[in-house]
């Protein structure tokens, strides 16, 4: 959510924020709005002092013994006229509240403008693209020649665009999953934590999944308003929801792991084949809570801390800014990680590492003061997958095979394998 102030402020700012995003949002809706609710709330109060007044001196009257029938029909108009501006104050105040959680963030200075995707900014490449003397298979193929996807079976039981991971595919999970958990607590200084895997409304809005993003999302049947988590980030970000941090004790930095729950309502048609767009997922979630004035630095550190699990593995990748066309609706500033996928001769996002500013702080009510006695401030909040393990095992399986179908284990992974260095067909 952005700053009220800095919208009245600085109208031509956020109009050109809009005009790069292409957003269709209606500031001038939002503007009016704004202008009559302030008119509401002074003129309420106005006449709330007048009935104030208007009572004392009833009072005054009454303990004299004068008159006061013509004052108290007087205050009786006044406070009907009160609960008139008052109900329409509350439904003007309804319907700005509404369209302040639809304006997207402004993008930072150095985000690139473009329209789409074709504008995002290369940063930098990391890794040797695999070649191969073979014709190569995808990760599908892989998967069923060893035994360790079947997503035939588990459409049986959920549908399309879900997955068994079976044996040594099961065990690879679990151990990308530890490996990243301990690489980010032990070497990177986060702080391990296990959310709820189901989120509330409230949360969902505080991120600002909600209500944007809705139908992206799983929602329960039983009337509670709960939704099963997209990713870390809602619980994360939300576990400081409504509290004043000590600022001496920033930046906090949390590991996650979760799975992830997407309807893809957006992508219909877009990679129905194999684990690249699938409706769960797991993934370990990077959130970090910081002071305003080190948010940018700290969006370094997170991307360079997604970027090892890269490294580690030994997957080619390349880093990515957003231009203005492709930033999420609440980043101020995102960096892709893209791993090389060789079947599709292109590289994919495997993470997104993104500043919020305060975007998310204001909406979920995250503060910290700077030094005692000072007034709280929204703290910024950011977040990164690191990494989201479908995808990650997507590339290990493409860029590490061999002729034969069999698939060698990074060594990064061989101690969660029990040493195990290559994955062989079944025979």
């Amino acid at each position: 959510m952005l700053d009220i102030k800095l919208i009245r402020e600085r109208p031509e700012l956020v109009r050109a924020s809009l005009t790069n995003r292409h957003s269709d949002f209606d500031l001038d809706n939002l503007l009016l709005l704004d202008a009559r609710r302030r008119a509401l709330i002074t003129d309420t109060e106005k006449l709330q002092a007048e009935r104030k007044a208007s009572s004392r001196r009833i009072g005054e009257l009454q303990k004299a013994g004068e008159d006061a029938v013509e004052l108290i029909r007087e205050t009786r108009e006044l406070g009907e006229k009160i609960k008139t501006l008052e109900k329409e104050l509350r439904e003007t105040e309804e319907q700005f509240n509404a369209l302040m959680l639809e304006i997207p963030n402004i993008p930072h200075e150095t985000v690139p403008i473009g329209p789409d995707e074709d504008s995002n900014h290369v940063e930098r490449e990391w890794g040797r693209k695999p070649g191969f003397d073979f014709e190569i298979r995808d990760h599908v193929e892989l998967g069923m020649l060893l035994g360790i996807i079947d997503m035939e079976r588990a459409a049986k039981v959920a549908g399309a665009r879900f997955a068994f991971m079976t044996g040594l595919g099961a065990r690879l999970e679990r151990a990308l999953i530890n490996f990243m958990l301990d690489l980010h607590t032990r070497e990177h200084g986060y702080t391990e934590i296990l959310p709820p895997f189901i989120n509330s409304a409230e949360a969902l809005t505080g991120t600002g999944q909600l209500p944007k993003f809705e139908e992206d999302l799983f929602k329960l049947t039983d009337g509670r308003g709960l939704y099963l988590c997209p990713t870390a980030e809602v619980p994360v970000t939300n576990y400081f929801a409504g509290e004043i941090l000590d600022g001496d004790k920033l930046p906090i930095a949390f590991a996650a792991f979760t799975p992830c729950f997407r309807s893809e309502a957006g992508s219909y048609g877009k990679d129905t084949r194999g684990l690249i767009r699938v409706h769960q997922f797991n993934k370990v979630e990077l959130v970090r809570f910081c002071r305003r004035e080190e948010s940018y630095e700290q969006l370094e550190k997170l991307t360079s801390d997604a970027e090892e699990v890269l490294k580690r593995l030994e997957l080619p990748y390349r880093v990515v800014t957003l231009c203005t066309g492709d930033l999420g609706f609440g980043a101020g500033k995102t960096y892709d990680l893209e791993v090389w996928i060789p079947s599709q001769g292109r590289h994919r996002e495997i993470s997104s590492c993104s500043n919020y500013e305060s975007f998310q702080a204001r909406r979920a009510g995250i503060r910290y003061r700077p030094a005692q006695g000072q007034k709280a401030v929204f703290a910024h909040t950011l977040n990164g997958s690191g990494l989201a393990i479908g995808r990650t095992i997507v590339a290990i399986l493409e860029n590490n095979q061999q002729r034969d179908g069999s698939v060698i284990v990074p060594e990064a992974l061989a101690p969660y394998l029990d040493g195990i260095e290559i994955i062989k067909p079944e025979s």
